[in-house]
């Protein structure tokens, strides 16, 4: 349109129309699709992996120390070491069992003993309730004594007769018993006199011997 029609067009009321802007462009990059958005973290909403990938990627071998980082493999010489540690502990324990069963037998065995022996010892003790002379002897690292008659005591000292511990009681027995009890269970031979041995050797045999009064029985 020339100058001189559009002057006749505004002279007839027309308004001059204002011309087109052009359209601005957003010169920003599309966000791509998948993009986290703004604040969020880019791992968000991605799927970790599985369990059983977790398991397989951890590292094999042996674990890492306590400080973090891989543990030193062990010399050969702490290998012999721990060997020897435990080849020690295993006799000590196999010595200590074997120690207790020893003990535990030796028990049994001084069970039966006994029980045999008062089976042995049943109408063979020479006891008399009527004696009234102590005839003290030395026995289980304490002075023990039994009452005897004057005809006992002669026959005792000459080794006639003898004296047998049985269940916390002292019997009094002729000498082949004494033997046959020795045979059976020799920790309860109690007396059994020397007549060959020096007297000295023997001080309680004399019954005037006097016997300390603050002496424990």
């Amino acid at each position: 349109m020339s100058d001189t029609l559009r002057d006749q067009l505004l002279g007839l009321g027309f308004k001059p129309t204002a011309p087109a802007r052009p359209e601005k462009r957003d010169e920003r990059r599309p966000p791509r699709p998948n993009a986290p958005k703004q604040g969020e973290r880019r791992d968000a909403g991605r799927p970790g992996p599985r369990p059983e990938a977790a398991r397989d990627a951890k590292p094999k071998g042996r674990p890492p120390s306590r400080n973090g980082g891989p543990r030193r493999p062990r010399t050969q010489e702490e290998i012999d070491l721990g060997k020897a540690y435990a080849l020690r502990a295993q006799k000590e324990k196999d010595e200590r069992i074997a120690a207790e069963a020893a003990r535990q037998e030796e028990a049994r065995q001084r069970r039966e003993a006994r029980a045999r022996l008062g089976d042995f010892l049943k109408d063979k003790a020479l006891n008399d309730k009527d004696a009234d002379i102590a005839r003290h002897f030395p026995y289980g690292g304490k002075i023990k004594r039994i009452y005897v008659t004057a005809e006992q005591l002669r026959a005792l000292n000459a080794g006639e007769l003898g004296v047998v511990q049985l269940d916390g009681r002292y019997v009094l027995v002729a000498k082949d018993v004494l033997d046959a009890a020795e045979a059976i269970f020799q920790q309860a031979v109690a007396l059994r006199v020397d007549p060959d041995a020096p007297a000295g050797d023997d001080p309680y045999s004399d019954p005037q011997y006097q016997v300390p009064d603050d002496l424990v029985w």
